[in-house]
């Protein structure tokens, strides 16, 4: 029992999914700013247009 307590503590293999799913979490995040950011400015280009015709 002692040996597989050892194992398990050893095994990294979960801690590298947990990473990729950081990673993934980040460029999501940081996507959605982008977006969100791109977003307005093109509606303040629009109103602009508009309120110009």
């Amino acid at each position: 029992m002692h040996r597989l307590f050892e194992n398990l503590l050893k095994d990294e293999s979960g801690a590298t999914a947990i990473e990729y799913g950081l990673i993934a979490a980040l460029i999501a995040l940081a996507a959605i700013s982008a977006i969100t950011n791109i977003g307005k400015n093109l509606s303040m280009t629009f109103n602009t247009v508009a309120t110009k015709l």
